[in-house]
């Protein structure tokens, strides 16, 4: 394992440092968090922006070590999130570009690398839970279309997102596992129904979606028909081994934050919470090491992160609820100030044991994948 950086690899994180500190002042306001298209059009400029500058490949053409470059330093630099373009940079686009066809790639990839287009993530369901194989949305052969009933639940950015990375069951009598298939659908075919969901926090990023008998072409199929599991096992390597990097330096740099904040309020004198701050120092430089580890590991694997991913997702998802928790602690009775740094944030980070996998289904693939602990039963 190498987790040193090559002479051109540190030559891109100058240029790219150049770049950020000449195109970040150029930037317009944000949009307020509650205008998505908005935020839509802010999120879908900055990818246009590097679009053009030569950046908006990184996370598909570029080596993980690239991207992993890429993240830490626009993070550092304060640039935007990928915000709307999250699915379709971090989770559908990968997996289009590792697993579909030449026909599809020259169709889907352009328009996200281009600022064009936003995807949405159409993999949860009501009655699901956090068992992703049980879901039951179905999906029938009808000449060249597959017609999809069904329901979906925190479907990310759905309300302005052109296409749906959509998993359905097309063999209801397969083992559950074995009877699935990965689609992208037109948000704007008939029979789609949209209900924005409000957050603890708020937001209203996720949303209800409905599906009645909507047509989707058998050529926007990802994979083989009833291969689609495996397909998600691709997507889901992206969603929880590269996909959160940023946010480590984000919260490597919050942590700086609360120190000096801890500092100035008085409450830096308590042995106890300067134990908490100096902990949280060490799990997120950990953290960190491990993320370099991964990449260095998807960089030998032909780019595709591994299991590991599971590894640092279940224990960022718990450091990151600590550190939040934390701040809380720092601020005092501002904690329950919504106007005041973090206190949004602390919400949010509630949900980050479920989201991109509960931290028990994480467990699980550890132990069975990386420790070779049998299955239960």
């Amino acid at each position: 394992m190498d987790l040193s950086y090559t002479p051109e690899e540190e030559d891109f994180r100058a240029r790219l440092r150049e770049w950020l500190a000449k195109a970040l002042p150029t930037l317009p306001p944000k949009p307020s968090p509650d205008d998505w298209p908005g935020r839509r059009a802010y999120d879908l400029g900055w990818q246009r922006m590097l679009y053009d500058a030569g950046y908006a490949d990184v996370h598909w053409d570029a080596s993980p070590t690239v991207r992993l470059i890429f993240l830490e330093e626009t993070e550092r630099a304060g640039a935007p999130y990928v915000g709307a373009n999250f699915v379709g940079l971090l989770h559908a686009g990968p997996t289009v570009a590792a697993e579909g066809t030449p026909e599809q790639r020259a169709r889907w990839l352009p328009p996200v690398l281009r600022g064009d287009e936003v995807w949405c993530q159409g993999f949860s369901e009501p009655d699901a839970g956090s068992d992703l194989a049980s879901l039951r949305t179905r999906a029938w052969r009808d000449g060249d279309d597959y017609v999809v009933s069904g329901s979906k639940i925190w479907t990310s950015h759905a309300e302005v997102a052109d296409w749906c990375e959509l998993l359905v069951r097309t063999d209801p009598s397969a083992p559950r596992h074995r009877g699935i298939t990965w689609l992208a659908m037109p948000m704007d075919a008939p029979g789609i129904t949209v209900r924005p969901l409000r957050t603890l926090a708020g937001s209203a990023e996720f949303a209800e979606v409905f599906l009645d008998e909507v047509r989707v072409p058998v050529a926007n199929r990802v994979g083989a028909e009833n291969d689609g599991w495996r397909v998600t096992m691709v997507t889901l390597s992206f969603e929880r081994g590269t996909a959160f990097v940023g946010e480590v330096v984000a919260c490597r740099r919050v942590l700086g934050e609360l120190a000096r904040e801890a500092r100035r309020n008085g409450r830096w004198d308590d042995p106890a919470l300067r134990r908490r701050l100096g902990r949280l120092n060490a799990e997120f430089r950990a953290l960190w090491r491990l993320t370099q580890w991964n990449v260095s590991e998807a960089e030998a694997s032909g780019g595709v992160p591994g299991a590991g991913g599971s590894v640092f997702k279940l224990r960022y998802s718990h450091a990151r609820q600590e550190l939040y928790d934390t701040a809380a602690a720092v601020l005092g009775a501002d904690c329950l100030d919504l106007g005041r740094p973090w206190v949004l944030d602390r919400l949010s980070s509630l949900s980050y044991t479920i989201a991109a996998g509960t931290s028990q289904i994480q467990r699980n693939i550890v132990a069975e994948r990386i420790l070779g602990l049998p299955k239960g039963r």
